[in-house]
């Protein structure tokens, strides 16, 4: 199960080499409870779901098709979640029973999310992580809408940026 697994590896999902630690791949459980506690928000169809996740990881995480779905279907199996197609898209709800699950999840699981990788230095490397991805989308949308001078001013501020994080390192 591909989990915390982003596009390019470690850089686009959970934490891998060089953001404190090898890759953790999200449990059965864990994909089970972030899905149900989505829900909560109101119906969703899958790719809905996988947004609502990336949005609450602050962009750390976003799971595949290959966990959210398969996980959908296991919660309409046991009566947790009802799907309906609307306008040929597949939405799904909570049912009473998933509603009560989800609530008791959340109580019991006041734990970490499922994209939290505990301790203070993980606490700033997220940071330092969620920094980075928020600067990696102001630069993508740069790159569509900007003029060519935004564009050239957006790459020397980001060239800047990177030798001035090798100079920290330097000062060690």
């Amino acid at each position: 199960m591909r989990g915390m697994e982003g596009p390019g590896g470690g850089w686009g999902g959970g934490p891998g080499p060089g953001w404190g630690g090898g890759r953790r791949r999200m449990r059965r459980g864990d994909i089970r409870r972030a899905v149900l506690s989505t829900l909560r928000d109101g119906p969703a169809h899958g790719y809905e779901v996988m947004r609502r996740l990336e949005e609450r990881s602050g962009g750390i995480w976003r799971p595949s098709p290959g966990s959210v779905y398969p996980t959908l279907q296991m919660l309409e199996d046991e009566g947790l979640v009802r799907s309906a197609t609307q306008d040929g898209t597949r939405t799904y709800e909570l049912t009473d029973t998933g509603r009560g699950e989800a609530e008791a999840a959340t109580k019991e699981g006041e734990r970490e999310a499922p994209w939290d990788f505990g301790g203070e230095g993980a606490d700033r490397t997220r940071s330092l992580k969620m920094a980075v991805v928020q600067v990696q989308m102001a630069a993508r949308q740069l790159s569509m809408a900007g003029q060519p001078e935004q564009v050239e001013r957006g790459l020397e501020i980001i060239q800047r940026a990177r030798k001035e994080l090798y100079q920290i390192l330097a000062e060690a």
